[in-house]
């Protein structure tokens, strides 16, 4: 089984977190966004990752530290990393097709901006099978058309009237990644664009017409990292259920000095926590320190130092100074606020 993440994105709508560092790679609950969803697909499946393919952009962007991280990463879980680029933004078709060498055999396509929650077995029979999040808003969603022996039908965006309340949460597997490649390429033959970007809906649809039967697999749990405030409640979110797992929160050489911390809370190793009271649901990086603050519902990244802050639902980015009586605040990497 290989896994397929295209995510050469840079993630405009996580600004300013994601100048400094691509929006895959920032972490939430502790481990970045891509680590952790990579993870916990891999744990879905019921056998080896031989290979993961990653899609990168522009390397003076996604450097040389990023393609370090994700082979590394790849290599932890015994798969080959490959690393591949999209250096012009022309969708996720042609995302996906940057990738032309490793698609073949079985593989899940992973966009890398989301986090799941899921315990299913994969019904491997099907050619293909979509994952979905039961939806209360089908209209703001692409949607799943079902037939009456489940199988999907048709892929449809912001339906105006209702199609099925199963929305895509952009997380495929293929039973042979190849048909998709040929169809994609077919897609890019014709030129079939929309908005001038090539999409996977069409490769899947050709796919469809073929006769290719289509499932769908349902996940728990869904949640976007788009933006500061859903990531911060993506966050918190991930925070319960790691508490509830019973999974490691708590790094080496943590300080508390007159500190309450009210869990779930994630506390990497070296964070400095003086007079201050923590939680619940906020996530601090390695070597930061806090003093005489409160602190709830926050990520803090690390080697930062916050004194005398009053914060909730806040984003404070990698070596930040912040000195100060804000809330709500979204700080970016290197920021300085006394």
């Amino acid at each position: 089984m290989k896994i397929i993440v295209p995510m050469a994105g840079r993630g405009s709508r996580l600004r300013p977190h994601s100048l400094t560092v691509p929006k895959p790679l920032i972490p939430v609950a502790g481990m970045p966004i891509v680590h952790r969803l990579v993870r916990d697909i891999a744990a879905l499946m019921d056998e080896p990752i031989t290979e993961i393919a990653f899609v990168l952009g522009d390397p003076a962007f996604f450097g040389q530290d990023v393609v370090a991280a994700l082979e590394s990463l790849a290599k932890d879980l015994g798969a080959k990393p490959s690393i591949y680029r999209q250096l012009n933004p022309q969708g996720t078709g042609h995302a996906i097709m940057c990738a032309e060498p490793s698609l073949e055999g079985p593989a899940v396509v992973a966009y890398a901006d989301t986090l799941i929650r899921a315990d299913f077995d994969l019904d491997k029979s099907a050619d293909s099978v979509i994952w979905t999040k039961k939806v209360k808003d089908p209209q703001a969603y692409g949607v799943v058309a079902l037939n009456d022996q489940g199988h999907i039908t048709n892929l449809v965006e912001k339906p105006q009237e209702f199609v099925s309340d199963q929305a895509v949460i952009g997380i495929y597997y293929f039973k042979d990644i190849g048909v998709l490649k040929t169809e994609l390429q077919q897609v890019i033959d014709q030129g079939l664009t929309h908005g001038g970007e090539y999409q996977i809906n069409d490769g899947i649809k050709a796919m469809i017409a073929q006769g290719k039967v289509f499932k769908t697999s349902t996940v728990d749990h869904w949640m976007d990292c788009g933006n500061k405030e859903v990531t911060v409640e993506t966050n918190t979110k991930m925070l319960g259920f790691m508490h509830e797992d019973g999974l490691p929160m708590r790094g080496q050489n943590v300080v508390l000095d007159q500190t309450e911390v009210i869990e779930p809370c994630f506390i990497a190793d070296g964070v400095v926590l003086r007079g201050s009271k923590v939680g619940p649901h906020v996530s601090i990086g390695p070597n930061t320190v806090i003093e005489n603050s409160t602190l709830a519902r926050s990520i803090i990244q690390g080697e930062s130092k916050i004194t005398n802050a009053t914060l909730n639902e806040a984003m404070i980015g990698n070596h930040v100074i912040f000195d100060g009586k804000f809330t709500k605040v979204s700080l970016g990497d290197y920021t300085k606020m006394e």
